[in-house]
């Protein structure tokens, strides 16, 4: 089965459902990737490619036994043969579109794809991306999509090396959230591996503290003010005070999403999901917690910590995925739309 791949068009296909949006998409476009787009989504002439690349991907359901292993949770392997992403080659054309288009919020993902590359080429690559980033005009906001990646030292760098000053939100799952505390020895960064769900107070105080440590402060010149969490059983937007609006509807609409694209649904159909989240938790393991209570009826719970507001959801799962690849992308893409950015 062929369908649209790589993060920035699986999130521009997205958002492109919205019939009032134009969407820019600047990544290597082959004529098979081209055909699958949607109508709102313009490609500029310097992305099209001859050939297209590809992602293969095997997902499997929970339960599924392959020899002696059997699956935890239903999942998927992703193998890329991307040149054109793994070297960022679109990066240019990009920004260089952007005068013409005059966006009203910029998404970029695909710094993963670079691990494949030596690290001389990749940190070169890195630094004329963050050249490249900051030729983007002020006003508009910056989302930064991460993936899964294994080189604590090039994750390091995205970190410390001017991209997450240069951004303004930040999306990422819960994988992506420990391999962050792990590169810089952030709050629980002796945990391994996660157990089942993620402990809320854990994700909590990593997020915390990623907008504490890079994050827009009085002393600190960075953008950084958004994060987006997405895990199977719940979903955390936590935002800078001052910056951003409308949260709870943003991050109930991510869940939303989750549900119906998982289960390949146009609204949520209550018989094929279940509720995975804790009915209960604990909000920090490092300051005095408040301990919060799920109210169905108020599904959306908040929470504050030194100029820093959580809004937290329970997901209702799908029981039999149809497809989880590009679900993280579907959400991010949902949450992004229902943002209120306030200008500063």
């Amino acid at each position: 089965q062929l369908y649209v791949g790589g993060n920035a068009a699986l999130i521009g296909q997205k958002l492109a459902t919205n019939p009032d949006l134009k969407i820019l998409l600047c990544g290597p476009v082959g004529p098979k990737l081209h055909e699958l787009l949607d109508d709102n989504v313009v490609v500029p002439p310097e992305s099209m490619q001859e050939r297209d690349e590809f992602h293969l991907i095997l997902e499997y359901q929970a339960g599924e036994e392959w020899g002696r292993v059997r699956a935890p949770a239903a999942n998927r392997f992703i193998f890329s043969h991307d040149l054109s992403n793994g070297a960022l080659n679109m990066l240019e054309v990009f920004v260089s579109s952007l005068d013409e288009f005059q966006p009203d919020l910029v998404v970029l993902s695909g710094l993963h794809m670079m691990e494949g590359q030596s690290k001389e080429m990749r940190q070169r690559r890195l630094m004329e991306a963050v050249a490249s980033i900051s030729d983007i005009p002020t006003d508009i906001p910056i989302h930064l999509e991460l993936a899964s990646m294994t080189d604590q030292d090039f994750m390091s760098n995205i970190m410390h090396q001017q991209v997450f000053p240069l951004v303004n939100s930040i999306g990422l799952n819960e994988q992506e959230l420990l391999f962050l505390t792990q590169a810089a020895s952030g709050p629980h960064a002796s945990l391994a591996s996660w157990s089942g769900v993620p402990d809320v107070g854990v994700v909590s105080d990593i997020l915390f503290w990623l907008l504490k440590e890079h994050g827009k402060t009085a002393a600190r010149a960075s953008d950084l003010t958004r994060i987006h969490f997405h895990t199977l059983a719940y979903h955390m937007l936590v935002t800078v005070d001052g910056h951003w609006g409308n949260q709870a509807a943003a991050v109930a609409a991510g869940a939303r999403a989750a549900g119906t694209q998982a289960c390949a649904t146009d609204t949520i159909d209550t018989s094929k999901v279940f509720l995975k989240a804790p009915l209960e938790f604990v909000t920090s393991h490092t300051e005095a917690p408040s301990k919060i209570s799920l109210n169905p009826d108020e599904p959306v719970v908040q929470w504050h910590r030194e100029g820093i507001s959580f809004h937290f959801t329970p997901v209702l799962v799908c029981k039999d995925p149809v497809r989880t690849v590009g679900l993280g992308d579907a959400i991010s893409a949902e949450g992004l739309l229902y943002s209120e950015v306030y200008p500063q």
